[in-house]
C-alpha cells in the first residue's frame, strides 16, 4: 500500500513538473515572439512582456537625414536662374529611339516636346518627386495602425536539473514536446504630436517637390529653346557667309579679268584672293559651329547624336510691346513654381520646429496581440495581451533645447531664402525686360547697318568694275558687310532669347513660349 501511494505521488510530481515546464516554455515562446516582432519593426525588445514606449520625437533631431537630404535637393533644384538640378542635368537626356539614317525635319515645337519627355533634368526631378512622396507615406504610417502576423512552432526538450529542479527518483529530462503559436500584433499611436508634425513636414516637402518638377518643365523649355535659337543663328550665319563667299568670288573674278586685261595690278588679284580664302575659312568655321550646336540640341532632347535633322522654324524678328515692369513682377510672384516651392519649404521648416518642441510632450499608444497557442493546432487555445501606455519624457533638457534651437535656425534660414528668392524673381523679370528693350534697339541699328554696308559694297564693286578705283574699298566693304551681318544675326538671337527668358521669369515658358517668341 505504501509503495502504491509513493508511485502515485511520483507520477503527480512528474506531471506537475511537466506542466511547470510547459508554462516556462510558453513564457519563453511569448517573449521570443514579442522580441522577434519588435526587432522586425526596428525596435529593441523590452524587458518582460510590456510593449515598447512609442518614440515621442524624430530619431535624429527635428528632421530625419532623409528629409534633410530631400530638402537640400529641392533647394538646389529650384534655383532662380534655372541652372541647377545640377546645372548640367538640363543639358543631358535619355536617348529616344535610333537614328533613321535619313534627314528629318525638326520644328521648335517638336524639339520642346522631345525635351519634355527625355531631358535628364525632368527625369531626375520626377525621381525626386517620387522620393518625397515615399517619405510622406513613411511618416504617415506612424499615425496609422500597424498590424503584423507571425506563426511559429517550437520543439523542445528541457533538463530540469539545469534549472535546479530536482526530485529524488524523478527523471529531470522533460520532453520532447512542442508548442505552436499563431499570432497577430497591433500597434497604434493614440496621441503623438511630434509624429503628426513630422507627417505635415513630409507632406509640404512633397508639395514642394511637385512644384519644383513643374518648374523644371519651364527650365527645359528655356534650355531647349535657347539651343534651338542658337542653331537658327548658326544657320543664318552660314547662309550669310555663303552669300559673302559668292560676292567675294565675283570680286576675285573681276580682279583676275582686269589684271589679264592689263587694267589692274597683281596686288588687286592677291587682295581679292586673300579675301576669298578668308571667307572660305569663315564658312568652314560657321558650319562646324552649327554642327556642334546641333549636337548640343540633340543631347538636350534625347535625339540620337548620329541623327541628321533640319531646322524648320526660323523665328523671325517680332517686336514686343512695352510692358509694365511692376505689374509683370507681381504676376511672376504669383505664378513662379520655384518660388511657391520655397514657400512650401518654409512650411516644412515650421512643421519641423513644432515637431522638435512636441518631443517633450506625452505620447499615448496602444499595443496588443491575439493568437492561438497550444501543443498542436488541434489542441490549442486563444491567448492575447492588450496594453495602453502613456510615456512622458522626464529628464532630457539638453536634447530638447538643442533640437528646438536647430529647428528654429532652419526655419529662419528657409524664410530668409524665400525672401531672397522673391527678390531674385523680381530681378529675373526686370533683367529680361531690359534685355528685350536693348536687343530690340540692337536689331533696328544692326539691320540699318546691314543695308548701309550692302550699299557701300555695291558702290565699291561698281567703281572697281568701272576702273575708277582699285579693289581695296571693295575688300574693306566686304569686311564691313560681314561684320554687320554677324551683328544683326546676334541681335536677333539675343532678342528672341530675352523674350524666352521673360516667359521663364513669369513661369509661363511651357504654356506661352509661342506667344512670347512671336510677339505679344
Amino acid at each position: 500500500m505504501v509503495q502504491r501511494k509513493r508511485a502515485i505521488v511520483e507520477r503527480q510530481a512528474i506531471g506537475n513538473g511537466f506542466k511547470r515546464s510547459l508554462r516556462a516554455v510558453a513564457v519563453i515562446l511569448i517573449l521570443t515572439a514579442s522580441g522577434t516582432y519588435l526587432l522586425a519593426q526596428g525596435q529593441t525588445a523590452p524587458s518582460g512582456n510590456q510593449p515598447r514606449p512609442t518614440e515621442t520625437g524624430p530619431s535624429s533631431g527635428p528632421q530625419s537625414s532623409a528629409v534633410a537630404g530631400a530638402q537640400q535637393q529641392l533647394y538646389t533644384a529650384s534655383g532662380a536662374n534655372g541652372a541647377q538640378v545640377n546645372s548640367d542635368s538640363f543639358k543631358g537626356s535619355i536617348v529616344e529611339g535610333k537614328s533613321t539614317g535619313t534627314v528629318i525635319d525638326l520644328s521648335l515645337d517638336d524639339a520642346i516636346q522631345r525635351g519634355l519627355r527625355n531631358n535628364l533634368g525632368i527625369i531626375l526631378q520626377g525621381a525626386a518627386q517620387k522620393n518625397a512622396n515615399g517619405q510622406r507615406l513613411e511618416e504617415l504610417q506612424a499615425l496609422l495602425p500597424t498590424v503584423t502576423g507571425a506563426a511559429s512552432i517550437n520543439v523542445q526538450q528541457v533538463n530540469l536539473a539545469a534549472y535546479g529542479i530536482k526530485f529524488p527518483g524523478v527523471n529531470p529530462i522533460v520532453g520532447p514536446f512542442q508548442v505552436v503559436d499563431f499570432r497577430a500584433y497591433l500597434t497604434q499611436n493614440l496621441l503623438n504630436i511630434s509624429a503628426l508634425q513630422n507627417y505635415l513636414a513630409a507632406k509640404h516637402n512633397f508639395a514642394a517637390a511637385k512644384l519644383t518638377a513643374q518648374d523644371a518643365r519651364d527650365l527645359v523649355v528655356l534650355t531647349v529653346g535657347n539651343s534651338y535659337l542658337l542653331c537658327i543663328a548658326d544657320k543664318a550665319r552660314v547662309e550669310a557667309v555663303t552669300a559673302e563667299l559668292a560676292t567675294s568670288k565675283v570680286t576675285l573674278d573681276q580682279a583676275i579679268a582686269a589684271h589679264n586685261a592689263g587694267t589692274s595690278p597683281k596686288l588687286d588679284v592677291l587682295r581679292a584672293q586673300v579675301d576669298y580664302q578668308n571667307e572660305q575659312q569663315t564658312l568652314i568655321s560657321a558650319k562646324n559651329q552649327l554642327s556642334k550646336d546641333k549636337l548640343v540640341l540633340a543631347r538636350a532632347i534625347g535625339l540620337p547624336l548620329d541623327q541628321e535633322f533640319n531646322l524648320t522654324d526660323r523665328v523671325p524678328y517680332a517686336a514686343f510691346n512695352d510692358i509694365d515692369p511692376q505689374a509683370t513682377v507681381d504676376q511672376a510672384l504669383k505664378t513662379r513654381k520655384d518660388l511657391a516651392a520655397s514657400g512650401e519649404q518654409v512650411k516644412v521648416a515650421e512643421a519641423q520646429k513644432k515637431s522638435a518642441w512636441a518631443y517633450q510632450l506625452p505620447v499615448a499608444s496602444f499595443t496588443g496581440d491575439f493568437g492561438d497557442l497550444g501543443q498542436t493546432p488541434g489542441h490549442s487555445h486563444s491567448s492575447y495581451t492588450a496594453t495602453g501606455q502613456v510615456t512622458v519624457p522626464v529628464l532630457q533638457i539638453a536634447k530638447t533645447k538643442g533640437q528646438n534651437e536647430v529647428a528654429a535656425a532652419q526655419f529662419e534660414q528657409a524664410r530668409a531664402k524665400l525672401g531672397d528668392q522673391a527678390q531674385q524673381v523680381n530681378q529675373d523679370v526686370r533683367d529680361a525686360i531690359l534685355d528685350i528693350q536693348a536687343a530690340a534697339k540692337l536689331v533696328e541699328a544692326t539691320h540699318s547697318n546691314v543695308e548701309l554696308a550692302n550699299e557701300a559694297l555695291s558702290e565699291a564693286q561698281q567703281r572697281f568694275k568701272a576702273g575708277v578705283s582699285d579693289n581695296l574699298p571693295v575688300s574693306q566693304a566686304q569686311s564691313q558687310t560681314e561684320q554687320a551681318n554677324d551683328q544683326y544675326i546676334s541681335a536677333l538671337y539675343q532678342h528672341n532669347v530675352a523674350k524666352l527668358s521673360l516667359a521663364r521669369a513669369l513661369g509661363a515658358a511651357q504654356t506661352s513660349y509661342k506667344d512670347y517668341l512671336g510677339g505679344k
